[in-house]
């Protein structure tokens, strides 16, 4: 098993859009532990980790946002994992 962590900050329309809630329901489905938070610069930042294959179908789906977003640009900063997550959580 391949573990993998990411940073992923997501930018255009993605506050007050519900994309906080489709993260957190994406990744809680594929295990993945992390956070989710709005940036005061109108950002969405992605805390995420877990195996390798379920942290990029993530970021593909952060990619697309839901309905009501319209994302314009993602990026992700690699780091080493985390011990000790066990959830994902909306803060």
């Amino acid at each position: 098993m391949i573990l993998a962590a990411a940073r992923v900050t997501v930018s255009g329309r993605v506050q007050g859009v519900g994309f906080r809630y489709f993260v957190y329901q994406s990744a809680r489905s594929k295990g993945l532990t992390g956070t989710v938070r709005n940036l005061i610069d109108g950002k969405v930042e992605v805390i995420v980790q877990g195996e390798r294959t379920p942290v990029d179908d993530l970021i593909a789906e952060l990619k697309m946002g839901p309905p009501a977003a319209r994302v314009e640009e993602v990026d992700i900063a690699w780091f080493d994992v985390l011990p000790d997550k066990n959830d994902f959580q909306i803060i």
